[in-house]
């Protein structure tokens, strides 16, 4: 989420204005080493996740479970970027929210390397926390370093900066990943743990060269506020923990008594969030018309990202027992297939955007339906190929890695056509009224998405079955085609957006 509060000048000598880093404020160095070591933790910890839930030195659950708890996991990140975006903006400001987050993802880290189940849960909860609250907050920073959005060094600065993304998600499962399947399961997740302390150090050591807006809380609440932010805070808590106990004492709790909450939020609290906006009379007619259209595009995402993500659960536990997981004869661990995304990102990414540019020219870039259409088939395309691994498999043999790779490829060239196109024209078609709010509302998508996963996996629907997967391609293909054939009338609802 965005703050409200931007940067009107840079002054030589302030910090943040010396160009030391790739031409970018040092600032920028840090963000770019925090968000690294970030993503290193996270998306290492990430690769891990549904192996060592159904492996027997792991928590040994079923497939289905597994892949719910997963869900649920990234749905809940998503969904928490929200009131993390309301931290930085009312309570702590986002550089101390950042340092805070740090902390809370490596406790959480450190609480998944415990051998035991009981504090399994608990570590998941406080890395989503904790990712919830750094997400919303650190791309406000980068912003902070220019000099409003006409600065001429901010788009190459943010490219920077999600470099660093790619950069640890591409590590992190090649070192975690086989820390964690080769040698110990826990260690792997300490390992993560350590990645995410330097990460904090390093900030806390750099934060000088941040923006000194950064420090700011832009909207402060009122002592009345706060008063009444934990009065309510304590009563849904109060109310949790009377209802646990009553289900836990009664001896009638399962895992499923918080699954289901949980997934259920994932898909409700979206759709709330969308209809409140929608509904707000104070919103003029242009901006209910780039809403309704907006909807259309965050229908099309959940679509796209209930698929993308099964990438690191319903494919990477199918990889795990039906995949022949070697090239020439080498082995190697099934958690690296996560380090396929990323690396082809990087190779893609100045691709696609000169692509973009030079179509542009000739006046032939696709309009945004179309590459958002463009997205949702391609990730569709992805799970019918995913038919072909899962015949051989049937069929009593291990599919080849490569099959596994071709679908991994094409879902990144979906997300590279649907991802940063969303991103884009989330800030265009936001209302003024919430234009700081409006980029958490884009990662509730993937809330709903996941989430929706969650839901199929705990009503016993298994993903790795032909049908299933059969069924989410087509309606990805499909949902792909019907925008393109309403393509004029969303058009017309986004009014000046292009």
């Amino acid at each position: 989420m965005a703050s409200s509060l931007t940067k009107d000048s840079v002054r030589p000598g302030t910090p943040g204005s010396e160009k030391t880093f790739f031409g970018h404020p040092r600032g920028l160095a840090t963000l770019f080493m925090t968000e690294m070591w970030e993503r290193f933790s996270y998306y290492g910890m990430r690769a891990l996740l549904p192996l060592y839930l159904v492996a027997p030195g792991g928590l040994g659950l079923s497939a289905g479970t597994a892949t719910a708890i997963y869900s649920v996991y990234l749905s809940l990140v998503y969904l928490l970027t929200m009131p993390g975006g309301w931290f930085g903006d009312r309570v702590w400001g986002p550089r101390k929210t950042v340092a805070i987050a740090g902390g809370v993802i490596m406790l959480g880290h450190l609480t998944l390397a415990l051998p035991t189940s009981g504090t399994f849960y608990a570590g998941l909860g406080l890395v989503a926390i904790g990712s919830g609250l750094l997400k919303a907050n650190i791309s406000t920073m980068v912003g902070q370093l220019y000099d409003g959005p006409d600065d001429p060094r901010r788009d190459g600065g943010f490219t920077v900066f999600y470099m660093g993304i790619n950069l640890g998600a591409f590590i992190a499962p090649l070192t975690i990943g086989t820390i964690g399947e080769s040698v110990d399961w826990h260690l792997g997740f300490a390992l993560a743990a350590v990645g995410m302390a330097l990460g904090v150090v390093q900030f806390l050591i750099g934060s000088r060269h941040l923006d000194p807006h950064s420090s700011v809380v832009p909207k402060p609440l009122s002592a009345e506020e706060k008063t009444s932010t934990l009065r309510k805070a304590a009563f849904w808590a109060a109310i949790a923990v009377v209802f646990y106990a009553i289900v836990g004492f009664s001896g009638h709790y399962t895992l499923n008594w918080i699954l289901v909450p949980l997934t259920l939020l994932g898909v409700i609290i979206p759709i709330l969030v969308l209809s409140r906006i929608k509904r707000d009379k104070s919103l003029d007619r242009g901006e209910q018309s780039k809403m309704s259209a907006y909807i259309w595009f965050f229908v099309a995402a959940a679509v796209f990202w209930m698929i993308y993500d099964q990438g690191g659960s319903t494919l990477s536990i199918f990889a795990d027992s039906s995949a022949e997981n070697s090239v020439f004869g080498w082995e190697f661990p099934v958690s690296w297939y996560q380090s396929v995304n990323p690396v082809i990102i990087m190779a893609l990414a100045p691709v696609f955007a000169s692509l973009w540019l030079a179509l542009n020219r000739r006046g032939k870039e696709p309009s945004t339906v179309v590459k958002f259409c463009g997205g949702l088939v391609l990730v569709g395309a992805s799970f019918f190929l995913f038919l072909a691994p899962l015949a051989i498999a049937d069929g009593g043999h291990k599919a080849a890695a490569m099959w596994l790779v071709a679908i991994y490829f094409v879902q990144t060239c979906g997300e590279l056509m649907l991802s940063p196109v969303g991103l884009s024209v989330t800030t265009k078609m936001a209302p003024v009224k919430y234009a700081s709010q409006m980029m958490g509302v884009w990662f509730l998508a993937v809330t709903a998405g996941d989430a929706t996963t969650g839901l199929l996996s705990i009503a016993g629907v298994d993903l790795n079955k032909t049908g299933i997967v059969a069924l989410e391609a087509t309606l990805a293909v499909v949902a792909g085609v019907a925008i393109w054939m309403y393509r004029k009338r969303v058009k017309e609802l986004m009014g000046d957006v292009r």
